[in-house]
């Protein structure tokens, strides 16, 4: 059965290609692609010829229609990105779905991907983290996207442009506050580069140059420490008991509100259920 395969290509080096990816390259009938001058460098440089068909935003969809058709008549086709994973920030994932609803296989081969070079270089816990993506454009809702973030306690990985990237800096500075980030460009070329430190810091690095080249931008997730000045300043002037008849205002049972007000306080549940006595 033909299938659909899911392609990634370097990210700056073309060194960094597996030999799987170029196997399955040169067995496909065709290759769908962003932008086929740049294609065409990477398939030059292995000698793959294969056709070429235009796959990009703002064709996605009808693109994906002619290519699903091509592979139901028995072609296999691989789409590949300028750089990186497609699917991952790109339209691919349009014709991922489509393919799934058609009863299409989609195999996607292992490779190359920005945000996770960015991450491991960051310095920043890797545990936990969530990948964003591009925010909005518009300034007030990107601001309104990271106050949806601003309490989440993983590392947060977001892509940016680099007309926008000192405005998105801006808006974490303003919605997150002095958080530790990593910024990092031109991954796995020869000028790759990491800015590393507090948010003010790095925008501090731009004061005297223009930001070039496409961006990663790491920032930590929210701390205990801030999650715990948080609590301490909302419950400052709130006696325990009134701290649990709000709680439990909220449906919650006494023994249930016993256990989130000592949580929350950072104290023994003993001494919380002493007070809840009273009520």
């Amino acid at each position: 059965m033909s299938k659909l395969y899911m392609v990634p290509t370097p990210i700056g080096n073309l060194k960094d290609i597996s030999l799987r990816v170029i196997e399955v390259l040169n067995e496909v009938d065709r290759i769908a692609c962003e932008d086929t001058r740049v294609t065409a460098k990477l398939l030059n440089r292995y000698e793959i010829r294969k056709p070429l068909v235009s796959y990009r935003e703002h064709n996605e969809m009808e693109a994906s229609e002619y290519i699903l058709d091509k592979i139901e008549s028995g072609e296999n086709i691989a789409l590949v990105t300028d750089a990186g994973m497609p699917g991952i920030s790109d339209p691919g994932e349009v014709i991922v779905r489509k393919a799934i609803e058609r009863g299409i296989e989609v195999n996607v081969l292992p490779g190359p991907s920005a945000l996770i070079n960015a991450l491991v270089s960051s310095g920043l816990p890797t545990g936990k983290f969530s990948f964003v993506g591009f925010l909005d454009k518009a300034k007030k809702k990107k601001r309104d996207e990271l106050m949806l973030l601003k309490d989440r306690e993983e590392t947060l990985i977001f892509y940016e442009a680099p007309h926008r990237i000192l405005d998105t800096l801006m808006a974490v500075k303003e919605v997150f506050g002095e958080r530790n980030i990593s910024l990092s460009r031109e991954l796995t070329k020869l000028y790759e580069q990491h800015l590393r430190g507090t948010v003010s810091e790095v925008l501090d690095s731009f004061a005297e140059k223009t930001p070039k080249g496409e961006f990663v931008l790491v920032v930590s997730g929210k701390s205990k420490d801030e999650i715990r000045q948080e609590i301490e300043e909302a419950f400052i002037d709130m006696t325990i008991k009134e701290h649990l008849v709000a709680t439990m205002e909220d449906g919650l049972s006494k023994k249930e509100a016993v256990q989130k007000v000592a949580l929350l306080r950072g104290i023994p549940k003993k001494e919380v259920y002493k007070e809840s006595l009273e009520l």
